[in-house]
């Protein structure tokens, strides 16, 4: 199936709900890439296990694909000395949830409880800011991508690189969420909010 192997197919087959997604996600040790940037596909990411965001959404959207839904991403995305932010979205029972892959306490899963892809993406913003400043800085996302439409080129199974598929998410439509006077008067992180951002799951080296 989708070019799989038979021992990557019953992995994929055992992750039948998201919440098992998310657990075998946060398992991965997050991708730090040593030897330069990366962009591994689902199949590489298993052989490799290692992560970082948008490795990890790819890999959460091909599980969801085995079980029926579409392989569907959205790019959150923020200022410039900020690094967006990829989440794999699925629905159940009409509602929107989201499966990611991050090293933080934060931008982690939501429960599938937001009515449309906009109240799904503004439930991050509040605690999306940079640790050496506190400025909140999400600006923007994407509706949802279906992976899908790189099945020719075969992101799902690739050896190489598949930067194809970011490339493109940053240049598709996003939908802003601040005019410049709500820019102006946003509030900065509090210090213990940015103490907490500080947490991480993994940390560098580890074995």
């Amino acid at each position: 199936m989708f070019g799989f192997t038979e021992k990557e197919i019953e992995i994929f087959k055992a992750l039948n709900t998201p919440k098992k997604i998310q657990d075998f996600i946060n398992e991965i040790p997050v991708n730090y890439e040593p030897d330069g940037d990366t962009v591994l596909s689902p199949r590489m990411v298993l052989k490799e296990n290692r992560a970082h965001c948008m490795e990890g959404a790819m890999l959460a959207a091909t599980a969801l694909r085995f079980h029926g839904h579409r392989p569907l991403v959205v790019d959150l995305a923020t200022v410039k000395d900020d690094d967006d932010h990829v989440i794999t979205v699925f629905k159940q029972n009409n509602h929107w949830g989201a499966i990611s892959k991050t090293n933080h306490a934060v931008l982690r899963y939501r429960e599938p409880v937001y009515r449309s892809i906009r109240e799904l993406a503004m439930s991050y913003f509040h605690e999306y800011f940079t640790n050496h400043d506190g400025k909140k800085t999400l600006r923007s996302y994407s509706m949802p991508i279906d992976l899908s439409r790189f099945d020719k080129k075969g992101w799902m199974t690739a050896k190489e690189n598949v930067w194809y598929v970011p490339e493109y998410l940053f240049t598709v439509p996003h939908r802003q969420i601040l005019s410049r006077s709500q820019i102006a008067l946003l509030r900065k992180a509090d210090p213990i909010e940015r103490k907490a951002g500080e947490i991480i799951e993994w940390k560098k080296n580890l074995k």
